[in-house]
């Protein structure tokens, strides 16, 4: 089953450059109903294409990686994505390869890339996170994240994000639950619109599961208006 779960996220990813469509800014319209579409089109984008850490904030150590194939899935809550990519779904789906790396002293740098099926978007990212307490047997781990995203691929069209954000796990076992709060600025500038900067608040929570080096995470995030589901598969050591 995992090695299903794999080789699907695993094509998902190589199929977006095949099926990859346009996105056309043009068709949000213009004049004042134009800008409205293209600021709730930014929100709704901000909010689905922000970074995601899907783990707990507990250090993995210097010599730890967490490494993953990744796919969000994001409801979009406004109609302007079906407009500018022709696609008949509100739901966007985001796949990401993730890899993580611990540092000295309770540091864990990450990052990601992603091609999104059906449209020319492509997305990078990554965070540096801190644990202000490690966490153990009794104690859990509490942690403070910094990270960006970054669009590119669509011409004339251009986002990007930055995240704050703390969070608190804590061990038991083989599973371990996390959740935390934090806040998520967007920029957003396009061709013949004014540019849109705003700042939107985010939830978040999930669990990991390792398995000695098959490591399972599933996470549900809520920035603005946009609920995210996140499933990771891949190895954590």
């Amino acid at each position: 089953m995992k090695k299903r779960l794999l080789a699907i996220a695993v094509l998902t990813c190589c199929a977006t450059t095949a099926t990859a469509a346009n996105i056309n800014l043009a068709n949000l319209g213009a004049g004042a109903q134009g800008q409205a579409n293209f600021r709730a089109f930014s929100e709704d984008m901000g909010a689905a294409l922000s970074y995601k850490g899907v783990t707990p904030p507990a250090p993995l150590g210097v010599t730890g990686f967490d490494i993953g194939v990744e796919v969000t899935a994001s409801q979009l809550q406004s109609q302007t994505f079906k407009a500018v990519s022709g696609n008949n779904t509100t739901t966007l789906p985001v796949p990401k390869l993730h890899i993580a790396k611990g540092l000295p002293m309770g540091f864990d740098i990450a990052g990601f890339y992603s091609a999104i099926p059906t449209t020319n978007i492509s997305l990078y990212g990554a965070e540096l996170r801190y644990a202000i307490m490690e966490g153990g047997l009794t104690m859990p781990a509490v942690g403070v994240r910094g990270s960006f995203s970054k669009l590119s691929g669509v011409n004339g069209w251009s986002l990007d994000t930055k995240g704050l954000d703390v969070s608190i796990s804590k061990g038991f076992a083989i599973l371990t639950p996390y959740a935390g709060v934090g806040t998520v600025w967007t920029n957003s500038t396009a061709t013949g619109f004014a540019a849109e900067s705003f700042r939107q608040n985010k939830v978040f929570l999930g669990a990991n599961a390792n398995f000695g080096l098959t490591n399972i995470a599933l996470e549900y995030d809520k920035t603005g208006a946009v609920p995210s589901y996140s499933a990771k598969l891949g190895f954590r050591f």
